[in-house]
């Protein structure tokens, strides 16, 4: 079995030939797409992540290559054409659930530090100044945090914030007794927009819910509102996020994601001109933290998704499908 991985860092080199030393694997720093297609040649399967774009178009020449199987080591889907897959005869697997707990935990981190400005604290400091006039915070107990999306990761961002005393609205088209059950209570998305002082994104992109925050969904946050994002950045309309930041209705904006990173994350960029307008004007708020989609980076789920993705690839060579992780 020659698989190829695309996207490849250092990290991802390790984990995955610790869980399948027995696996012929060549690891490939390009992200695939149209122009790196070639470099696919000769795997019988590929390995990609959340910002390699497998279209129509790169599937059919993938099929022409021979690939048999898509190996997803991320639980998003959104870049690759499933129907296209299918129709190929490319069976698809992901990673459904890796640690839901260190999105969840990642989520809980953009909170504070736009809360409590630790950011700004801590560029103070090592400035030697030592003064906490614009520091000022809010207790976090009491205040009211909407959920849109309660899968495995917005179960777990719910149950952090109910320890520490959030009232906990949810949005979700399939409503989870285990989440009922923590004391979380589904709402419209018109209420929980209108009643949240902090609302967090934890679903799946996809056509419907592609600028699910836009301009018309702002206008109906309160005044001030707390907007954090490390689900998928398609998720929210940038230009409206701006506008909401220009006019303060949106107060402070916390993002593991962006709808255009894939220029951007993961990647080295210190010493380059960043030629995304929109993103440097992000970067220009000062209540505006913005992370490069590490959300998921910790040591258990690096683990678990290795794992996860090498038994999808034995599952798949056997002429075998997990229901839980084959999409296709």
């Amino acid at each position: 079995m020659k698989v190829g991985v695309f996207s490849a860092k250092q990290y991802d080199r390790d984990s995955l030939l610790q869980a399948g030393p027995d696996i012929e694997m060549s690891f490939i720093e390009a992200r695939l797409n149209q122009q790196t297609l070639p470099l696919a040649a000769g795997f019988d399967a590929i390995c990609v992540f959340v910002n390699d774009q497998l279209d129509k178009n790169v599937i059919q020449q993938l099929k022409d290559m021979g690939i048999r199987h898509i190996a997803l080591r991320c639980a998003g889907f959104n870049n690759i054409d499933l129907d296209a897959a299918k129709q190929c005869g490319i069976s698809v697997s992901r990673v459904p659930a890796y640690s839901p707990e260190a999105v969840a935990e990642h989520t809980l981190a953009l909170i504070l530090t736009l809360n409590r400005k630790l950011h700004k604290a801590y560029n103070r400091i090592k400035e030697g100044n030592f003064s906490i006039e614009g520091l000022l915070g809010f207790n976090l107990c009491g205040k009211t945090v909407g959920i849109v999306g309660t899968g495995r990761i917005g179960l777990a961002t719910i149950r952090i914030l109910r320890g520490i005393g959030c009232r906990i609205l949810c949005y979700d088209p399939v409503e989870s007794q285990e989440v009922s059950a923590t004391g979380a209570q589904y709402v419209t998305l018109n209420t929980l927009f209108s009643e949240s002082d902090i609302i967090s994104l934890h679903c799946p992109l996809t056509p419907s819910t592609h600028h699910m925050i836009d301009d018309a969904c702002i206008e109906k946050m309160q005044h001030g509102v707390m907007l954090i994002n490390t689900s998928r950045g398609g998720l929210i309309d940038t230009s409206a996020v701006i506008r909401g930041l220009k006019n303060r209705k949106i107060g402070y904006l916390g993002l593991d994601v962006y709808e255009m990173e894939g220029d951007l994350f993961f990647e080295d960029l210190s010493n380059e001109i960043i030629q995304d307008d929109v993103f440097l004007r992000l970067l220009t708020f000062p209540n505006v933290v913005i992370t490069g989609h590490q959300g998921f980076f910790t040591q258990q789920a690096l683990k678990q998704i290795a794992v996860t993705t090498v038994n999808n690839l034995k599952l798949a060579f056997e002429g075998q499908h997990d229901d839980t992780s084959f999409l296709v």
